[in-house]
């Protein structure tokens, strides 16, 4: 064995001049390693592959909870640190004493501003009750961590793409800051009427913010609100970053599968590639397109998957159909041969003819002339029949039929014959009924061959019986005859076409395709025939024979 590409190719990967070889490997130079251009295979392996992987990654940053779960958070922590700070100045404000944001009466909102300790990032404003904003505070941009800092290019590649397209769409746009600054006082009013609320917005630079608003109480009234605005895309960026490692792993992902794609469709594609190849070589040769030689299927059957079968039930059937064309070359050589037989002797016959004087021998080259014209025409039926036998065999519908009727019909039949002649006819079958499927004419045909051949070579006193048994999966049938038995050096040769082997007073009478045709039949079938001696014991092999026994084996 050795190996070219992907394909192991068999020992008999040989081709006259290498002509088959060499067109199969230009084939694959043009393939190339890596056949996505010239393989729809490929294509669709790795456009599947990429469809899935896509959705698997799509769903997974569409399911993704995290994004929800941090908001949450965050909101809460922010509603706790206005809640805080609401605190603060409600424990500065005078108790009974008239108190005003505005003016700065009972309470100094500039003053408490400063004194607070806030976190990194957080925006404070305080509103009286006039949604007036009275006092401010801007924290410094919170520090970013390690984790933070780390680039995230895919996703903000993706937003980008993404911020581009909903602006073209999204026509003109209204200003971030006075959107934020109508969504600050949308909650201040909301607060001043004695709730808190929480809200999330948009900040100029896009990214996601996180407004609360909760008001200011002096003895059960509302005295003012406290608005925190959270740090400007504090929640994008840890979203940003988880996503980019999904995003991360999707591209590793992306190229491994197109890689593994490759490799699998590579195993796939090339050797059905080869297989198709090497089919298509063979129909170009037949419509003369191509140079000659004998076509050859690449061997693949060592592969344990169904490419191994393909390949093997190709090269089965390749070799099948070439031992047809043999075995169709071999069989027009005999029948020409067989046919030069009777045509020279009618020849010598009409030559001599015209020479021969006397009446008696003229008598005697018409009776020539007439048993080689009656031999042509068997020769030519037996011809006909045995070359229409194989699509009868394929074409006709097999069905299931008892095989004891048929025998017991035929040796009624034939019976009569043989009793005629001074032999015993006898049949032995069994009662019960054996059934087979198959093609019940043709097997007819098989027995009455074999039949009529045992009646031919007996003689008076001679016997000839029929006997079948049922076994587990088969059925067994048996003629035997107590006639000359069949020539040692016959035995192997009984079945060839055109063979035959009976005394010279019998010549001509038959053309040698009975058992050949009988043999074709029964393997036809799925069954087995052979042919014996009978012997008075197995173990004395030089005795004279008793007679002749053909057994047929069917499958039941």
């Amino acid at each position: 064995m050795r190996r070219n590409g992907d394909v192991v190719l068999g020992d008999d990967w040989v081709a006259p001049n290498g002509t088959v070889e060499k067109e199969l490997q230009a084939s694959r130079a043009r393939r190339g390693w890596i056949p996505l251009r010239r393989s729809p295979l490929t294509r669709k392996i790795i456009t599947f592959n990429l469809i899935a992987l896509n959705i698997l990654v799509a769903g997974i940053l569409y399911l993704n909870s995290s994004r929800d779960g941090l908001a949450t958070q965050r909101a809460t922590a922010l509603v706790g640190e206005a809640e805080l700070i609401a605190d603060v100045f409600e424990a500065q404000l005078p108790v009974g004493a008239p108190v005003s944001f505005a003016t700065g009466d009972g309470i100094d909102v500039g003053q408490t501003l400063s004194g607070l300790d806030l976190r990194s990032g957080v925006d404070v404003f305080v509103y009286d009750v006039s949604r007036n904003q009275v006092g401010a505070i801007r924290a410094s941009e919170p520090q970013a961590d390690d984790e933070e800092a780390s680039p995230t290019l895919i996703t903000d590649f993706l937003s980008a793409v993404w911020n581009g397209l909903t602006t073209m769409l999204r026509g003109e746009a209204i200003d971030p800051e006075q959107r934020f600054v109508k969504d600050i006082e949308k909650l201040v009013s909301v607060s001043l009427n004695g709730d808190t609320r929480v809200e999330t917005g948009e900040a100029v630079d896009g990214s996601t913010v996180f407004s609360v608003s909760t008001p200011v109480w002096q003895n059960g009234d509302v005295v003012g609100a406290v608005a925190l605005v959270s740090a400007a895309g504090e929640i994008d960026k840890l979203v940003r970053s988880e996503r980019e490692r999904v995003l991360q792993m999707f591209v590793i992902a992306t190229i491994v599968s197109i890689g593994l794609s490759l490799v699998l469709a590579s195993t796939i594609s090339n050797p059905i590639s080869d297989l198709a190849d090497a089919a298509e070589l063979g129909r170009d040769r037949d419509r003369g397109k191509a140079n000659g030689g004998r076509v050859r299927i690449p061997d693949l059957t060592a592969r344990p998957d169904e490419i191994g079968r393909l390949s093997g039930a190709l090269r089965g059937m390749v070799n099948a159909l070439y031992d047809r064309i043999d075995a169709n070359e071999q069989f027009a050589a005999d029948v020409a041969h067989e046919i030069k037989n009777p045509l020279a002797s009618l020849r010598s016959a009409v030559g001599t003819m015209r020479v021969a004087k006397r009446e008696d021998q003229r008598e005697k080259l018409l009776n020539v002339i007439e048993h080689d014209v009656r031999r042509l025409d068997r020769l030519v039926s037996d011809i006909s029949n045995a070359s229409r036998l194989d699509s009868e065999l394929v074409k006709e519908e097999q069905t299931e039929f008892n095989l004891l009727n048929m025998l017991d019909n035929l040796g009624q039949f034939l019976g009569e014959d043989a009793r005629k002649r001074g032999i015993e006819f006898i049949t032995d079958l069994p009662s019960d009924p054996i059934h087979v499927h198959g093609l019940e004419a043709r097997l007819a045909q098989v027995f009455v061959n074999l039949i009529t051949n045992a009646i031919s070579f007996g003689q008076d006193g001679d016997a000839i019986r029929i006997w079948a048994r049922q076994r587990e999966t088969r059925v067994l049938v048996v003629v035997e005859d107590t006639g000359p038995g069949i020539p040692e050096e016959a035995l192997g040769k009984i079945f060839k076409r055109f063979y035959s082997h009976r005394p010279e007073s019998d010549f001509g009478n038959n053309s040698g395709l009975g058992l050949a045709i009988s043999k074709q039949i029964v393997e036809a079938h799925g069954g087995v025939i052979w042919a014996e001696n009978i012997r008075p014991t197995e173990a004395d092999i030089t005795s004279e024979p008793l007679g002749a026994r053909f057994v047929v084996g069917l499958p039941l």
